[in-house]
């Protein structure tokens, strides 16, 4: 864990990113090298995405990597930078709120600014009912509280996965309850995931009045839209690790059939870049 200052100092700088009146963007890493790569690259924070971690180290997503791996896997990502780093944890690794407290105390102990943590239920694959999940929202901010941190909350609802059954009216009203409730357990942002229509974002960022976070899928505004709008927030979740590992895979396929050579050796990333992204750590 970072000494106390420093962590709180990330905290703080996190939580004002989301109120400066930008737009903040996060390409969820998995890694050190990722988040070394952005710091470089001029980002103000770094994100993780439970999917990139657990698919980039065997797992399905879905809490299936043992939480002893995130942790130590954090742990590395927060030494490597000097900005703050957010965790995606789902919904916690805990089967109950004891489990969850004592999950949160490790997790703050890795030297996180922030989470995100939804409400889906993973082994019923439904959603907690709100006042479940507002229950446990109030216990990751008390407990926080009480070990001297604000860590940043990112309220994510699964209304727009789960709710099959529903309208999109009748999803965008039930995000906007469960958004305005979770702001009132103690969360610092709204995450409606798989969101995507310009006037249902306006909608939930107007009702729940807190910064919003949305994903970057198809079918949502474009960057110039969501900074009109003033969206406080956009993330990739596992896109930058699909898009790194298509990369990877297209040119294996060409190297497969003996093409490629010249785009390998003459690579604008060397091993002195990645070398010195390591040493400014």
């Amino acid at each position: 864990m970072q000494p106390e200052n420093i962590q709180s100092q990330k905290e703080k700088q996190f939580y004002e990113l989301h109120h400066n009146g930008d737009l903040l963007v996060l390409p969820n890493i998995w890694d050190p090298l990722g988040a070394m790569l952005l710091q470089d690259l001029g980002y103000k924070a770094v994100a993780t995405a439970s999917a990139s971690i657990a698919l980039a180290n065997g797992y399905q997503d879905g809490e299936k990597i043992p939480f002893e791996d995130l942790l130590l896997i954090l742990k590395k990502i927060v030494k490597s930078v000097n900005i703050p780093v957010t965790a995606d944890v789902e919904s916690g690794y805990a089967k109950n709120n004891l489990g969850l407290k004592e999950n949160i105390k490790k997790l703050i102990g890795t030297g996180i600014a922030g989470i995100n943590f939804e409400d889906s239920k993973h082994d019923e694959q439904k959603l907690s009912t709100r006042e479940e999940q507002c229950e446990k929202i109030n216990l990751i901010r008390k407990t926080a509280s009480q070990m001297g941190s604000s860590l940043f909350i990112n309220a994510r609802t699964d209304v727009f996965i789960k709710e099959k059954n529903f309208s999109n009216e009748e999803k965008v009203a039930e995000a906007i309850d469960r958004g305005k409730s979770y702001k009132d357990a103690g969360a610092d942002c709204f995450y409606p995931i798989f969101l995507k229509e310009k006037e249902s974002i306006v909608i939930i960022m107007n009702e729940v009045s807190l910064p919003v976070n949305i994903l970057m899928v198809p079918g949502i505004p474009d960057f110039s839209s969501l900074k009109e709008i003033g969206l406080a927030r956009i993330s990739l979740g596992p896109g930058f690790l699909k898009y790194a590992f298509n990369s990877m895979k297209n040119m294996a396929q060409r190297l497969l059939a003996s093409e490629g050579m010249e785009e390998i050796t003459n690579n604008s990333v060397t091993t002195d870049y990645i070398s010195k992204l390591i040493s400014k750590k």
